[in-house]
């Protein structure tokens, strides 16, 4: 059952920053705030607060006992889940374990683009560039093909990396520091954005429940998959942050704290968004211009726009790194656990080249939103849902629930179990089919 052991986290809180920054991240900043904009507002809200319920206690929970059972990430977890119905299904899980994992990789050579797009807006807004640009000529230099990013996207790449040398400990370390600087910065960037003139339509906007939306199947839909890819309940990337803790910790209450503060972190986004974009007139669904065309916009026009412009990107560099160390961390253990022989320091070399060498071909957006939409579309889904089926379908229930149940007070039994398999699998399957059918990508 067990493969190896790994050095953990040193506590519960050290493990909960981490996993939420795996979770907070571009689906909260400009994900979040465009899909409840666009399904009905507060209408919006109720149903992604069901499904983020649901989807941490149990998804998530699942995705942490499963990597804690098995002390190893993504190949290891699904080799050892499927291997209590026998060795040749194990052997099978082992193989299907690569997909979701590919997907790690693949949204990582994505995500990296866009966190050096941040990095580049943060030193423009720190020499004061960003204060006397015109934003629409300007995002489209660098998201062109001016090669302007690179030195950024070396940066965002290598310190990233860097920041895994010691596994969970170095994680656990950048995280205590990034988060609560995320949080509070995005408080002070709704404060600021509370005094601007209109922004009351959009607090309307937001907590004015528009309920017709609910007859709209898209808006659960939509809702779903926010939930599922803001808790990166993908199959992969959460499970490997389960490998290092502690069997003293309850995995369904550390996965409910990680929602919450994953929601806490949208919320908070969508009050800096929502209400800018109503106050200046601009649409709240603007994707990757939100961010460089649009907030840029909004900052030139407002006193001391420079400080709230470095205070944006700073957060907004943290979110983005935090989340790709989980992207990075989940490869990076799987390839040391399937190949003994590779150390950390060769295994993060690997990575680096790889996510450079075919990274620095997808900075222009032209070939960076394919890129996304393939992967979110098609690897993300389907991983996703391979490892709900393996969890609550393929895996033996008895030494499932053991895993769940370790240091919990009152265990959890038949109605959970049965959430999983007729309520979060069934969820996962419908998202799968969504995407691969419709081609919508979350």
């Amino acid at each position: 059952m067990t493969d190896k052991k790994h050095s953990g986290f040193s506590g519960r809180w050290g493990f909960i920053l981490a996993a939420v920054g795996s979770a907070v991240g571009m689906a909260n900043v400009w994900g979040f705030p465009a899909k409840m904009g666009a399904n009905g507002g507060a209408a919006f809200l109720v149903a992604y607060l069901f499904f983020i319920a649901l989807f941490s206690t149990v998804g998530l929970s699942a995705e942490y006992a499963i990597g804690r059972r098995s002390r190893t990430g993504t190949l290891g977890s699904y080799k050892n889940a499927w291997a209590t119905r026998g060795k040749a299904l194990g052997n099978a899980g082992g193989l299907l374990g690569w997909l979701p994992l590919a997907g790690s990789l693949c949204i990582a050579l994505g995500y990296a683009v866009i966190i050096a797009y941040i990095l580049k807006a943060l030193f423009n807004s720190l020499t004061g560039e960003l204060m006397h640009v015109d934003t629409g000529a300007w995002f489209d230099s660098f998201s062109g093909n001016d090669y302007s990013v690179i030195p950024f996207h070396i940066i965002v790449v290598v310190g990233t990396l860097l920041t895994l040398l010691l596994g969970a400990k170095s994680i656990e370390k950048s995280n205590k520091i990034m988060m609560p600087v995320f949080f509070i910065i995005f408080l002070v960037l709704a404060i600021r954005v509370a005094f601007l003139p209109g922004a009351a339509e959009g607090y309307k906007f937001m907590f004015t429940p528009r309920w017709d939306a609910l007859k709209d199947p898209m808006t659960w839909i939509w809702a779903m998959g926010q939930a599922f890819f803001s808790l990166s309940v993908t199959g992969s990337g959460m499970i490997v942050y389960g490998a290092y803790l502690s069997d003293e910790e309850p995995v369904v209450p550390l996965a409910i704290r990680t929602a919450i503060f994953d929601t806490i972190a949208a919320l908070v986004a969508a009050l800096v968004i929502i209400p800018a974009c109503f106050a200046y007139d601009l649409d709240v669904g603007a994707g990757p211009g939100l961010l460089f065309v649009t907030l840029p916009r909004i900052l030139q026009d407002i006193p001391f726009g420079l400080v709230f412009a470095i205070i944006l990107y700073t957060a907004m560099l943290f979110a983005g790194v935090s989340s790709l160390q989980n992207m990075f961390e989940a490869v990076s253990e799987s390839l040391q656990h399937r190949f003994p022989k590779l150390n950390r320091v060769v295994t993060l070399v690997i990575l680096c080249v790889l996510c450079l060498g075919i990274g620095i071909n997808m900075e222009p957006i032209a070939k960076w939103g394919p890129w996304m939409d393939i992967v979110s579309i098609y690897i993300i889904p389907i991983g996703a849902t391979l490892g709900a089926i393996s969890w609550f379908w393929i895996m033996k229930k008895d030494e499932f629930l053991h895993e769940i149940n370790k240091n919990t007070p009152k265990p959890y039994g038949n109605l959970w179990y049965n959430a999983g398999r007729f309520l979060y699998v069934p969820c996962a399957v419908i998202l799968c089919c969504v995407a691969l059918f419709m081609k919508i990508a979350f």
